[in-house]
């Protein structure tokens, strides 16, 4: 089967200040950093257990996890899976990538696969409301996740689901349609869990909220909306197995990492995930996270933004072409789609279009593709390009571990912990403070002057 593929040889052009020697004169310096991430002797070290997890999965996980999700599947048509950050980024972004592009315009039929929605990753009261709203003529269920169970938006979206499913079903049913994922022993919604009988699965301490995918904060919701989770963690674990052993010119995280960090280094401060389906949208958004959390820090690191092209050519495509030159590209290709579309002649030809009769859309895509990128070269702006066989569970899940992979190298290459995140704490002390939390008062008062 044929792999993921990343392409780095479009960061070479005229216009760009890194060359080939400059990415080859980075591979010891990759390879030290690669090293560290297998050998945990570097910053984070407590957060590497996402290395080996692929490998680790044993079927009998699997079918914990799926046995689970059959519960859930058995009772609601509709499971809401409660979680902020990493503990809901993964799974949305595999959900829309293997899920159908219009299964949002309406919510499932009985007997079919339930429809997963999302809580708890804002504290909008107009999308509660609409949620709940949405959902009351179905019959629900839950899924939170949360080490602690005191993280704000999801504790607010889970008090208020769970008083939902307590008033529909009784307190005394309420358990088998919530299961929680949470710390092994300790925190309140481990505790909650213990004292209402809820399923639970416990979120490894050695695995970051970033890096949690491929555990049951993204398997089980993955799992209950139908999406074939084995195929995903035998893609991660197919590349495992490539990243950990194939030499720097053929290991594909060690050549993104490499391209991207002599690229910073040269001045591009910015990068753009790039993607011409619309179905890997939220692929850019779990990304942003891992890398914007994993390597923004110190007054270092990438700046991690994302586009759905061709559509956002037509709004960001000016900027992109000719605006300040401290970016690159990062796009994702994907060699073959799921489906077949040939454009038809028209007699008329109106639209000028009959020169493409015959060809499939897929055709027109890919020239798009091409051309995008020579446009964007030539104007400045270097390119990566990371080509998926196609879009399924295996090459998702390789995907998502290659990213992971050298989210990792290249934090030790920028001389950063890629494992912590200090800096999230600071608006979280200051909406205590203005909320008026025991314990803040000072704090408050102080900001309300600010203010």
């Amino acid at each position: 089967m044929k792999s993921i593929q990343v392409e780095i040889d479009k960061i070479y052009a005229p216009a760009s200040t890194v060359t080939a020697a400059d990415v080859a004169a980075l591979r010891p310096e990759i390879e030290r950093a690669h090293a560290l991430v297998h050998s945990g002797e570097g910053k984070g070290s407590d957060f590497l257990g996402w290395v080996g997890l692929p490998s680790s999965i044993t079927a009998a996980q699997l079918d914990e996890i799926q046995a689970a999700a059959d519960g859930l599947r058995g009772v609601a048509d509709v499971v809401i899976a409660i979680g902020i950050g990493g503990s809901y980024l993964g799974a949305k972004a595999v959900l829309e990538a293997l899920g159908g592009s219009f299964d949002h315009l309406a919510l499932p039929k009985k007997g079919s696969n339930p429809r997963v929605l999302f809580a708890g990753q804002n504290i909008s009261e107009d999308y509660t409301w609409e949620l709940l709203e949405a959902v009351k003529d179905y019959d629900i269920a839950t899924i939170v996740i949360s080490k602690s169970g005191t993280t704000t938006e999801p504790a607010i979206a889970f008090r208020i689901i769970r008083d939902e499913i307590e008033r529909r079903y009784g307190k005394e049913n309420a358990a088998r349609r919530i299961v929680a994922v949470t710390d092994e022993s300790k925190g309140a919604l481990r505790k909650l869990a213990d004292t209402e009988g809820y399923k639970t699965f416990v979120i490894p301490d050695n695995v970051g909220g970033r890096f949690s995918v491929l555990t049951p904060v993204g398997l089980l919701p993955l799992a209950v909306a139908g999406v074939d989770v084995r195929g995903l963690v035998a893609g991660a674990a197919e590349m495992e197995r490539i990243t950990a052993t194939a030499p720097f010119d053929e290991n594909p995280a060690m050549r993104y990492a490499a391209a991207r960090t002599a690229l910073y280094r040269a001045g591009k401060k910015i990068e753009i995930l790039a993607s011409y389906e619309p179905k890997l949208q939220n692929i850019g958004e779990w990304w942003k996270q891992l890398y914007g959390e994993s390597e923004g820090k110190e007054g270092r690191g990438i700046f991690p933004a994302s586009v759905t092209l061709t559509a956002d050519l037509h709004s960001m495509g000016q900027y992109i072409q000719e605006g300040e030159r401290t970016m690159f590209e990062t796009v994702i290709r994907v060699a073959e789609p799921a489906h077949e579309f040939r454009i038809e002649a028209d007699a008329e030809n109106l639209d000028g279009l009959n020169f493409l009769a015959g060809r499939r859309i897929s055709e027109v895509n890919r020239m798009a593709i091409l051309g995008t990128m020579l446009a964007h070269v030539d104007g400045g702006v270097p390119n990566i390009a990371v080509e998926l066989p196609r879009i399924d569970a295996h090459s998702i899940g390789g995907l998502l571990y290659m990213f992971e992979k050298a989210c990792g190298i290249s934090g030790y290459a920028l001389g950063v912990n890629p494992f912590d995140q200090p800096g999230v704490e600071a608006y979280k002390k200051n909406m205590f403070a203005l909320l008026g939390k025991p314990g803040y008062e000072e704090e408050g008062e102080a900001l309300r002057k600010r203010l």
